[in-house]
Parts: C-alpha cells; structure tokens; sequence
C-alpha cells in the first residue's frame, strides 16, 4: 500500500510522531517537499530526535529512506542532520537516498530571505529564514543549482559563480554584505563530498520498489493551509503541502496512491503571521504554560485557538483525506467545556467555507458549538474503549464534522501513546 500523510491544519499537527508509527508497516519513507524549515519530532524511549530534511522512518531499522526531487536541500544542514543521527547510533549509509534532481539551498538564499523579512516589517511573513523561499523561487526561474550539480566539481563551480556575482548584487541594494565565491564554494563542496554516497536517480529507485511491491510512505511537511496554491497566501510557504505535492516531489503517478492520512491537532496552531480564525489567548496560555506548542525547527511560541472544523473540512476536499489521525489530545483534558468551530459569520453572513482572501477571513468570527471536558488524564490510555467517553464523543464529533473517518488518536509524543481504532 502507497500511503500520502499530509498535515490539514497549518503545519506542526504531529506528523513527525504519526509518520513513525505508520512507518512499522512501510518499506520506504519518501519526503516530497519543503526544506529544512520543517521540524519533525520523534520520541523513541528516552531519546528525542529533531528531524528536519531527513524523513522519520530512518529512526526505525531496515527502512529505506528518500529524499524526493520536491525538496529543497540545504547541504549544510543535511550533512549535520547525518552526523548527528549517527551519533545517537543511527546509520544512514544503505538507507537514506537524496534525489538528484533535488534543489540547493545557498548562503544566498538564507541572506535575501532575511533581507525580505526585514524590510517587510509589520507586513512580513513570517518565515524561519531559511531560505527556502528564495531557493523555490530560483527553481521557478529556471536559475537553481541541484544536487546532481553539486557532486560534479567543474559544473557546480561555474554554475555558483554566476549566481554569487548576480546574488551579491541583489544584497548589496538591500545593503547586505557580499558572499565570498570561495568560502561558499569550498564549504558546500566539502559537503558535496559527504553527500555523494546518498546521490541517485530516486524516480528509478521507488519505481523499482513498486514493481516489487514495496509499501511506500509519503512524507509531507508543513500543512494544507501552508500550501503554496490552496494555503492563506501570501502567509504560506513556497511548496505545495498537500497531497498533490506528493506526486510530483516524487515522481509516482496519482493513481499508483492507495489512501491518505491526514494529521490534526484535537486544537489549532499555527507559528508566524497571517488569520487564524479561532485563535485563542486563554488557550495558547494553557498550551504554553504545560510547556508545549513551541516551534521544533525555530523555538517561537505556537498561536493555538480552538479546533477548526471549516478549514478540516477544506482540507479535506482539498487533499482527498480517507482517514483522520488526531494528535494531543491530552492537550485539552484539564478543560471543562471544549469548543470547535463549526462555520463562520462575517457581519450578518453565515459560511461554511474559508474564503481565499485573507483580509475577508481575517474579519471571520467562529460559531462555536461547545462539548463538555473530560477533566481526566489521558496520556496513560492506550486502547480506545478506556478512553474517557466524553473524549471519545469529542474525537467522533470532529471527525464527522471533518467528514473523514477517525483512524489514529496520539494522547502524548510517545510511540506507545497511540490508539488505532
């Protein structure tokens, strides 16, 4: 079975976490797209891992992990990502497959990213500034360098000279400093170096798994209102998040998907700016002071509100989503009364849909339907029959109102804390 998980919410929903639990029954762990300004986190006993380029599944042996031609790879990065797993005594070498045709992060990019940000000011984005932005955009305009051009020493020294001479200039008119051609050169092809075992021609490597019947994995980053074409543009990210991006970051034709998954919080976040409609000062407090809903890659405290069936809803169409996995849970079970969002009013107008101009769904006021709390730990409960039955009301509800069916519920970071039903 062919699986695409996708986040339907604005990113961090605990794809990380369910990514890995899906990955005991898969052969391979594709990551399709976005770059290393997602952050997956995975708990496996004591130890927790960040992962940020590298998919889930290589924290599980035998796995074979891929990264698809849709991401943008910061060479940098990856080969600490590498080294850092290794540390912690997971190997790499044999299992983890970078497409050739994947493209480059540069210095370049993460220098105008910032750049951009800043003179926004109040009007900026709000984006890790990584670069991954300015690196799509090079994609787009036909002007990137990829890894197939990195592990070739003549190609990628003349190609990045070109882009230095023309990048620096883009700095020095927003009054940056210029990149030295040799300092980047010589640290990314070190890089290079490192990288060029795990090099190949992906799009051979998984259709061969197919023909062998290969359960295959699709990671996605980020979430469906992140999406580059479906997301709140322009507070989005440069990558399509949904279930279409899996295709094409990989290379494997729609009809060859057997099931999507789609991962949300049993609330809402979201980091950085741009609407979201059920946001919620008491909640974020709450969330914060248990000391969760921080950023994995940047550390910024999450925006949280409460759950948002409208946008589910959307996501839903939007990705095809068979089935639901909803993560923390436990998050919400000191509450005594739950709320979720089940249409908008914007004046005297009632909707059921988001609108896709942001000034509009900036205006949007929830309509509330309230359920009452559980006000008992959950983190503890592994089958779902011991779920508390006000719980279990709770997630069935959501689940109807997102109109995919309820699969997987995650009561804590842990592998063991997961319920299938």
């Amino acid at each position: 079975m062919n699986t695409i998980l996708v986040g339907a919410q604005w990113g961090d929903e605990g794809k990380g976490k369910i990514i890995d639990v899906l990955t005991e029954q898969a052969d391979y762990v594709v990551r399709t797209q976005g770059g290393n300004n997602a952050g997956h986190t995975v708990y496996v006993g004591p130890k927790k891992y960040v992962l940020h380029l590298i998919p889930s599944g290589i924290l599980r042996k035998k796995k074979i992990c891929v990264i698809g031609n849709g991401v943008v790879v910061d060479p940098i990065g990856l080969v600490k990502e590498i080294d850092t797993l290794e540390k912690l005594g997971t190997k790499c070498d044999g299992r983890l497959f970078i497409s050739e045709t994947a493209h480059l992060v540069l210095p370049y990019h993460r220098e105008i990213d910032a750049q951009r940000e800043t003179v926004k000011g109040k009007n900026k984005i709000g984006t890790t500034k990584r670069g991954i932005g300015p690196a799509y955009g090079d994609k787009v305009a036909r002007v990137g360098l990829r890894l197939i051009d990195l592990v070739n020493p003549e190609v990628f020294a003349e190609k990045l000279k070109v882009r230095i001479k023309e990048n620096n200039a883009i700095l020095k008119v927003f009054g940056a400093k210029p990149l030295s051609y040799k300092k980047v050169h010589d640290e990314y092809r070190a890089a290079g170096d490192r990288l060029k075992p795990f090099v190949t021609n992906t799009l051979i490597l998984l259709h061969k798994a197919m023909a062998k019947n290969a359960s295959i994995l699709f990671e996605g980053a980020q979430g469906t209102f992140l999406d580059i074409d479906h997301g709140t543009y322009p507070y989005v990210t440069s990558s399509n998040t949904t279930s279409g991006g899996a295709c094409t970051g990989s290379g494997i034709a729609p009809n060859r998907m057997d099931r999507v998954v789609g991962v949300m919080k049993a609330y809402t976040t979201r980091v950085g700016e741009g609407p979201l409609p059920t946001e919620n000062a008491e909640i974020a407090d709450m969330l914060h002071g248990m000391g969760r809903e921080f950023g994995a890659t940047t550390g910024r405290a999450r925006r949280c509100g409460w759950f948002d069936s409208v946008a589910t809803r959307h996501a839903t169409m939007v990705n095809g989503i068979d089935e639901l996995a909803i993560t923390n849970l436990d998050g919400l079970d000191t509450l005594d009364t739950v709320k979720v969002c089940i249409a908008y009013r914007i004046g005297k107008q009632k909707i059921d849909y988001i609108p896709n101009d942001v000034a509009i769904l900036s205006k949007c006021e929830p309509v509330y339907v309230e359920f009452p709390g559980w006000k008992t730990p959950t983190d503890k409960v592994k089958n779902w029959k011991d779920l508390p039955a006000k719980a279990r009301t709770y997630l069935k509800a959501i689940s109807e109102l997102t109109g995919a069916k309820l699969a997987i519920a995650s009561v804590g970071p842990a592998r063991e804390q997961t319920m299938f039903l």
